[in-house]
């Protein structure tokens, strides 16, 4: 299982929230470069990256930093926030970025992430974020009436390879991630699902990896030292090494 440290962006700066609360926006650290290469040293292989002023008002506000950062780090970065249009795709893998997320247009414009998806492969993610099992957009402020797993099963069947799963309520509340949830996500399509928010401890880490997911996010732990990112990562390829096994046999 891969693990993704994150960088929230908002105002040019590094912060995290509480539930996607914009209200709750702290900062975490001083400069998103160090913060990266700090990533980089302790073994991470790919970093997660949001435009948070982006996902909120469907712009790239950030774009400039989360590029330089993202090229500067030696790591492979995925970014979400505000990429609605496929010249904001096209600016992003063109210029060093390996995935980018797709959020809100999952619900409001599923047209645009299956020529997303047409033109680009597997280097198109889809954010689903939900409340109650319930998606939302735009940030998270606008709730719908749409479940997480008839989405992911529309994703599914337009050719979305990978999935990145939030439950709100969880996020930067470091409280351990939704395993129910996830699970049922897990065992609900083909596609590749990346955990989001909760994780709060190495043991919330191998939690998430005993479910053989593809990946986890993890931001607000890393950041308050609850979690060490280097143990993290080793104890994510140690599961995954006996797992390995265990299929095996």
């Amino acid at each position: 299982m891969i693990i993704l440290p994150a960088i929230d962006i908002k105002n040019g700066e590094c912060v995290r929230l509480q539930r996607g609360d914009y209200n709750t926006v702290e900062k975490v650290a001083e400069n998103p470069y160090i913060t990266a290469e700090s990533f980089k040293k302790a073994g991470a292989e790919w970093m997660h990256m949001v435009d948070l002023d982006g996902a909120k008002d469907a712009s790239v506000q950030n774009k400039d930093l989360i590029i330089d950062v993202a090229k500067t780090s030696g790591l492979k970065v995925e970014v979400g926030g505000g990429i609605r249009n496929m010249e904001r795709i096209e600016m992003y893998l063109n210029n060093g970025i390996q995935r980018v997320i797709l959020g809100s247009a999952a619900i409001k414009n599923p047209d645009f992430v299956k020529e997303a998806v047409r033109f680009y492969g597997d280097r198109i993610a889809v954010g689903i974020d939900a409340i109650d099992g319930m998606v939302c957009a735009e940030g998270w402020t606008d709730k719908s009436e749409i479940n997480y797993i008839d989405l992911a099963k529309r994703m599914e069947n337009i050719g979305v390879r990978y999935i990145i799963f939030t439950d709100i309520s969880k996020d930067g509340m470091l409280s351990g991630p939704n395993l129910g949830q996830l699970d049922e996500l897990q065992n609900s399509v083909s596609c590749h699902i990346i955990a989001s928010g909760g994780i709060s401890c190495l043991k919330d880490i191998l939690n998430v990896s005993a479910l053989k997911l593809y990946g986890t996010i993890t931001g607000r732990a890393i950041y308050t030292g609850d979690l060490n990112l280097k143990a993290a990562i080793q104890a994510s390829s140690l599961s995954d090494e006996m797992i390995n096994k265990e299929n095996k046999n």
